[in-house]
């Protein structure tokens, strides 16, 4: 049981509510019940967000790549200094950055995860005997953390749009699409070992990693979903692949593939406005990545059109850069005031902004991963967080400006209490096994910077 002085659910602020969750699910929603002795008491309970999109490994290079170097710097640029970082990395080394990713992400306030995986293979790209072997590390740091995991490998078979070879830097990467399948299988295998709420789905990487049969084929294959793939990040990425298949990226994708609420769109930054209503009427998730596409320059989303449409969205932390759900909410919404000199953009009509930012990235988020989440209601997956509404950055609204604070006023440090389809993995602000995974994560970049 979770008794909280007050809660979001989906038909507005409520008093006095106990959520009883059995299974991993929310089983029963009281509204102006009464505190029981047993009771976990928390102040404001609100559905947890998914974080959509994630390259893990990332995180371990934030801070490296923020020197300019002669010339203009890019995202291409900053991918060379990827590929090389990636190269030093064993699998020890893997699952101690995702443990610790996972860890920050719960702190933050999210309850699960899409791990957009693409590290497969040894550095000079041969399999390790065990083709599935950096997913199982992947899914032993979910097993460990207790979030919701939702493993996409990625499908990385070529080096450029063309069907251009892999380069040198890309070799973990590369798989055909047989072995790419063998891989699924196996990561199916090993996410069988974590709770039911955990699940594969698959990723080819980008339209310019791959190629329209090899697509075809792997869609085929895997015709369930989730499905998410990078699109439209940059507008070189716009310019090679409209040379290449004559049609921009994402208006190429919806016409010639069935793309549907099982799909997610990573960035989609690029857009025609006839694209952005098309995506929007697809029922795909747009998955947007705020601090990283400011940190690598790709642009802002078309937000105002793409929601006028009817369009979702949830978001992601990406490269992981910062870890943070505050920052990515205010983040989206700036990038667009700050493109339209307006303020209040990211909401239809009127109402509150922070409030429209998190419910819907709620759902977004939750249908992005095939999570029954987003909202606290009966038969939802228990993916749960508690905020202090008397931090001193939200003491003084009422309940109907709390989520326009947090997006807005606050640090992530109002997360009290965060459950991942039940599991209860921070509490009083500090995930349960923070020391250890700390300790492993210190013990293995020390390792890394040895190898730099």
């Amino acid at each position: 049981m979770i008794f909280a002085r007050q809660a979001r659910l989906p038909e507005g602020w409520a008093g006095n509510v106990r959520v009883s969750v059995a299974g991993g699910v929310i089983a029963q929603v009281e509204t102006e019940a009464a505190p029981r002795p047993d009771d976990t008491r928390v102040d404001t309970l609100l559905p947890a967000l998914a974080n959509l999109h994630s390259h893990s490994f990332q995180r371990a290079m934030a801070g490296m790549t923020e020197y300019r170097m002669a010339g203009k710097d890019s995202f291409w640029t900053w991918r060379e200094l990827m590929y090389r970082f990636a190269r030093h990395l064993s699998p020890d080394h893997i699952e101690a950055i995702a443990a610790m990713v996972f860890l920050e992400m719960q702190e933050a306030g999210f309850a699960s995860v899409g791990e957009f995986h693409y590290i497969h293979h040894r550095p000079d790209g041969t399999p390790y005997a065990d083709l599935g072997e950096l997913s199982a590390r992947i899914a032993a740091a979910a097993g460990t953390t207790g979030i919701g995991l939702t493993h996409l490998p990625v499908l990385y078979t070529y080096g450029g749009a063309g069907q251009v070879p892999l380069e040198p830097g890309q070799a973990r990467f590369g798989n055909s699409v047989d072995r790419f399948n063998d891989l699924v299988a196996r990561a199916q295998e090993v996410v069988r070992a974590l709770p039911p709420d955990c699940r594969v789905g698959i990723a080819p990487h980008s339209l310019r990693a791959t190629s329209p049969g090899d697509l075809a084929s792997v869609l085929q294959a895997h015709p369930e979903g989730p499905i998410h793939i990078h699109i439209a990040e940059q507008p070189r990425e716009v310019a090679e692949i409209s040379a290449w298949l004559g049609a921009r990226p994402v208006e190429w994708l919806l016409d010639n593939v069935k793309v549907d609420r099982a799909w997610c769109l990573i960035h989609a930054t690029h857009m025609t406005g006839a694209e952005t209503a098309a995506l929007a009427r697809s029922g795909a998730v747009a998955g947007l990545c705020p601090i990283t596409e400011a940190n690598l320059g790709d642009g802002p989303f078309n937000g105002p059109s793409y929601l006028a449409a009817g369009g979702a969205f949830g978001i992601g932390s990406d490269s992981n850069v910062l870890i943070s759900l505050t920052e990515e909410l205010r983040t989206l919404e700036y990038s667009q005031r700050l493109r339209d000199l307006a303020r209040n953009v990211m909401v239809v009509g009127a109402g509150s902004v922070g409030a429209a930012l998190y419910t819907d990235a709620a759902r977004g988020g939750a249908q992005a991963l095939g999570r029954g989440s987003g909202e606290v209601a009966p038969g939802q997956l228990a993916d749960l967080v508690a905020i202090d509404s008397r931090d001193p950055a939200l003491c003084a609204l009422q309940p109907h400006q709390l989520l326009d604070g947090l997006a807005f006023a606050a640090r992530d440090s109002v997360v009290t209490d965060v459950w991942s389809a039940g599991r209860h993995a921070v509490r009083q602000g500090r995930h349960i096994r923070r020391d250890g995974i700390v300790a492993g994560y210190r013990a293995a970049m020390e390792n890394v910077m040895a190898l730099l």
